[in-house]
């Protein structure tokens, strides 16, 4: 009590003129409606500007959580997806399964394919062959030649895996040409123009075929991929005289030089249609 008896006294005429200080504020407020009003909204501003200074950093701390948000919403909208492409293909049938669930993955009423997200800590995209590393492996269902892809588009497919990583290979490489098809559904190889990171090719399309820049290139079921991932997009196309075929070029619908977050397809039919391709060679 000594103590705050000598507090108040060593510091009286301050708080004195504090506590002065207030009251002409309080008055000033309620007493005139101009000056009030400029008090509140400095007030106001001064307090808006915190809670924004605040927000932006709680917004920054909170990108990975985000992040992995929308990559799960993503993977549960190509699950639907898929789920509701099977479903046309066999609507007239008389069979009629149920769903079910596997740890975090659902696997889809006439669907055969399971998506899991990753992402991306290494990625090459300057090699002849370029390898992409992700932190899923075997004990996060992670298979070899299982089809990576992104938000965009085809990204590769899975050629090596450890317990907690795997090694893709992307279709930036000369060993990884990839089955697709153009808008009228004809067929044919992309393959990666070396030394581009941005720019494939589809070769030996007929002359006869009319395409038109900005036309889409998709995956076709042949593939390991899914059937309709976008490979790319056409920005021109070439006619070689030698053999009256067209040339396409494609700018790829990833961008690889900034890659982060994919998704693991399994193809759960995957390994009996190779094992039978194998067995009819």
């Amino acid at each position: 009590m000594r103590n705050f008896i000598l507090f108040i006294r060593r510091f009286f005429n301050l708080i004195l003129f504090i506590t002065l200080e207030v009251v002409c504020l309080i008055l000033i407020t309620r007493t005139h409606a101009v000056q009030g009003v400029d008090l509140i909204s400095s007030s106001n501003s001064m307090v808006g500007a915190l809670y924004q200074k605040q927000n932006e950093v709680v917004y920054y701390f909170e990108l990975k959580r985000m992040n992995d948000s929308l990559l799960n919403e993503n993977k549960k909208l190509h699950e639907h997806i898929v789920q509701q492409q099977q479903w046309e293909r066999v609507k007239d049938t008389i069979i009629n399964r149920g769903f079910y669930a596997s740890d975090t993955s659902v696997t889809l009423t006439y669907a055969n394919f399971i998506y899991r997200t990753a992402r991306v800590i290494n990625n090459e995209v300057s090699n002849t062959d370029n390898y992409i590393t992700i932190n899923r492996g075997s004990e996060d269902g992670i298979k070899k030649n299982m089809a990576v892809i992104s938000s965009s588009g085809a990204v590769g497919k899975v050629v090596s895996v450890s317990k907690h990583f795997s090694s893709v290979i992307s279709v930036l490489s000369e060993k990884q040409p990839i089955s697709a098809k153009l808008h009228d559904g004809t067929f044919g190889p992309v393959v990666w123009e070396i030394g581009k990171p941005d720019v494939l090719i589809m070769k030996d399309v007929s002359q006869e075929v009319k395409i038109r820049r900005g036309d889409s290139v998709m995956t076709t079921n042949f593939s390991f991929f899914p059937e309709n991932i976008l490979i790319g997009r056409v920005f021109k196309v070439e006619l070689i005289k030698k053999n009256s075929m067209q040339r396409i070029y494609l700018h790829t619908a990833v961008n690889f030089r900034n890659l982060q977050y994919v998704y693991v397809v399994e193809n759960t039919f995957l390994q009996e249609k190779m094992d039978l391709e194998k067995a009819n060679k």
